[in-house]
């Protein structure tokens, strides 16, 4: 399995979940789901583990992992930044509350600050356009956003830990 003893436990669960369907063809991606949200990412050693518990090929599970943005190979942070690049919220200017985040972060799309509290990602259409800019934050939805709110939602989330 390649597991820690501390990792074991969420491997079990995952087995579990995969178990419970009478038939492996076709539930490749609601594993990959219920992966991502047990382990929090999807390591080259998780993907593996899918492949050989679905008995499939790695490569097939690589690539469908890599197709999909929503699945993660690298650990994300405590508080998921998600900024849509949709054309309603582009055109309102999201793209520069992206650079603002980036700013204010201190990192680019797509990375997780140091400290493992912030991951940042622009995203397309969340389906929230009458509320355009929007941003979410993990599962928190902000709309009509401008760059002068930036710093707020960012000391609002860190608010959540203290």
């Amino acid at each position: 399995m390649g597991a820690t003893d501390s990792q074991a436990h969420l491997y079990e669960e995952l087995d579990k979940y995969i178990d419970s369907f009478p038939n492996k063809r076709g539930i490749l991606i609601a594993v990959l789901h219920k992966a991502q949200e047990i382990f929090g990412y999807l390591p080259q050693e998780l993907q593996q583990h899918v492949a050989r518990k679905l008995e499939i090929a790695a490569s097939r599970v690589f690539g469908v992992v890599t197709f999909y943005s929503f699945l993660k190979t690298e650990p994300r942070g405590q508080f998921c930044v998600n900024v849509c690049l949709g054309t309603a919220c582009f055109v309102r200017g999201s793209e520069n509350i992206l650079h603002e985040f980036e700013k204010d972060l201190g990192i680019k799309s797509g990375q997780t600050t140091e400290d493992g509290q912030f991951s940042l990602d622009a995203i397309r259409c969340v389906g929230a356009c009458g509320l355009a800019p929007v941003v979410m934050v993990n599962d928190q939805v902000y709309g009509r956003v401008q760059v002068e709110d930036v710093k707020n939602i960012v000391e609002e989330q860190m608010a959540k830990v203290r």
